[in-house]
């Protein structure tokens, strides 16, 4: 099976949902509760007020200590812009297959859509579509350029929307690295904006179709993301789940709130002080849910390094060894598949040897 042979819409129509997407039981166990997220006000830091700023990031301090994700709110987007992508995103996916396939992924490459990852594996599929966009701060106008040369001109429009909301998450994300630096008390507060401003990034639409057999499939399975930090827009419907004191719980969708969740990267950069968040997305039996994630990247070939105040004990107290963003990224797209051992096992990796690049 792969990604031109799944049909979610004829799929839905069969009683039972086929084999391969059946997920282990261990990690279909069930949610209990939801979890209580802190909701970081960001208008304080973004404009200029210093006593607001610590207040915030003493509360990105403490989530990120403890499980690695929080909630945004007031980050400056354009009125609307949220709302408008979603609607983008499922005029997308609501085009015929045929349409949606001349965007197909290719292997080897990062942009493009899928339909239950399965070019990539064959069994615990994932029910979901996915669009995913590399993305870098242009010109070139990297996403609009890849989906208009895809779809044509009829279809510019998808472009449009995703290459601004792409750019606007792009703002945020810097924002929110001089943020973490100040919660760690950096002494250049700029340390993680500026170690990012030449980065890349990785835009994703997902949309997780209603699913006749819920508690056998998961719409993600669970994983920390490889990457720096994750923002996530959620549309209405349930489905994010974090694993926090040792138990699922549900991040419930808040009207104009963005999650932000922290990656394995960023982990290393933070010499291990604050957490990948381990994460999931569920899926339900009668509504369509959406979500848009950017994914930030620190430019391939740079050194993930912590700040030396990370790293008190000299080179005996660092945690992780040295890699580039590139080597990460080839470790997980060569057939490995993320979870939440994915740092501790790419570091055994990249240490037996040494010469990799």
């Amino acid at each position: 099976m792969n990604s031109s042979d799944v049909n979610f819409s004829l799929l839905q129509s069969q009683p039972n949902i086929p084999p391969e997407f059946f997920w282990p039981e261990n990690d279909l166990t069930p949610s209990e509760g939801d979890l209580n997220l802190p909701i970081i006000d960001m208008s304080g830091f973004l404009n200029g007020d210093e006593a607001e700023t610590q207040r915030a990031a003493k509360a990105v301090r403490e989530a990120c200590m403890t499980h690695g994700t929080f909630l945004v709110i007031n980050h400056g987007f354009k009125s609307g812009l949220a709302e408008k992508a979603l609607d983008i995103s499922s005029l997308f996916f609501g085009l015929p297959k045929d349409e949606k396939l001349k965007a197909y992924r290719t292997p080897g490459n990062i942009s493009g859509y899928t339909a239950g990852h399965s070019q990539r594996f064959s069994s615990n599929l994932p029910w979901n579509e996915t669009l995913t966009l590399a993305f870098k701060k242009g010109p070139p106008q990297v996403v609009e350029d890849f989906l208009t040369s895809k779809l044509g001109d009829r279809r510019q429009e998808i472009g449009q929307v995703f290459q601004e909301f792409s750019e606007t998450m792009n703002r945020l994300n810097l924002e929110l690295m001089e943020l973490l630096g100040i919660s760690m008390g950096l002494k250049d507060r700029t340390y993680f904006r500026r170690f990012f401003e030449d980065g890349n990034a990785i835009f994703r639409c997902n949309y997780y179709p209603p699913c006749k057999q819920p508690e056998k499939a998961l719409g993600v399975g669970p994983h920390n993301d490889p990457t720096a930090i994750t923002v996530l827009l959620q549309d209405d419907v349930v489905g994010l789940e974090v694993f926090a004191s040792g138990k699922w719980q549900t991040v419930r969708p808040r009207p104009g709130a963005l999650v932000v969740n922290v990656g394995d990267t960023f982990m290393a950069l933070s010499n291990g002080n604050y957490k990948s968040c381990f994460h999931r997305a569920v899926v339900n039996m009668e509504k369509v849910r959406r979500s848009l994630v950017y994914f930030s990247c620190p430019r391939e070939d740079k050194l993930i390094i912590p700040p030396p105040e990370l790293v008190e004990g000299g080179e005996t107290s660092r945690k992780y060894p040295d890699f580039t963003w590139h080597q990460l990224q080839r470790f997980t797209q060569s057939g490995y598949r993320v979870d939440n051992t994915t740092l501790e096992k790419f570091s055994s990796w990249i240490a037996s040897d040494s010469s990799r690049n």
